[in-house]
């Protein structure tokens, strides 16, 4: 909390984060190869205030490259969204250095959640 009283923006992220790694590293299907952030997008729709009360945050993929893809999240109530953001992620080899391409694995992965629409957005 800031000193207004709402959520600020960096904890966004932090939420954003603790979503992504636990849909990215579930036990069955995970990026053990590695993956970065290249981008973050955070339309801020309403000021969250301090409660102790946890706030939903929705995603789902929207877009797969050959070496790239896009989650897209809400963080929300289910009567009003106070985030929309989307981040763009790397695969990364962590011993080469360099990006590198998604594996079938991970196309497969991840396909399961793509969706342009906010319908089939994985709870998080």
């Amino acid at each position: 909390m800031d000193a207004y009283g709402h959520v600020n923006n960096v904890v966004f992220l932090r939420y954003l984060e603790e979503a992504r790694i636990d849909f990215l590293f579930r036990p069955e299907k995970d990026f053990k190869q590695g993956s970065v952030v290249a981008r973050h997008e955070i339309d801020y729709r309403r000021q969250l205030v301090h409660r102790h009360k946890p706030v939903d945050i929705e995603l789902w993929v929207t877009e797969i490259r050959a070496a790239s893809f896009t989650i897209t999240y809400e963080v929300k109530d289910p009567e009003q969204v106070y985030v929309t953001a989307s981040t763009v992620i790397v695969p990364f080899d962590f011993e080469a250095q360099r990006p590198r391409r998604l594996t079938a694995e991970e196309r497969e992965f991840l396909a399961e959640y793509r969706d342009d629409e906010e319908e089939g957005a994985v709870a998080a």
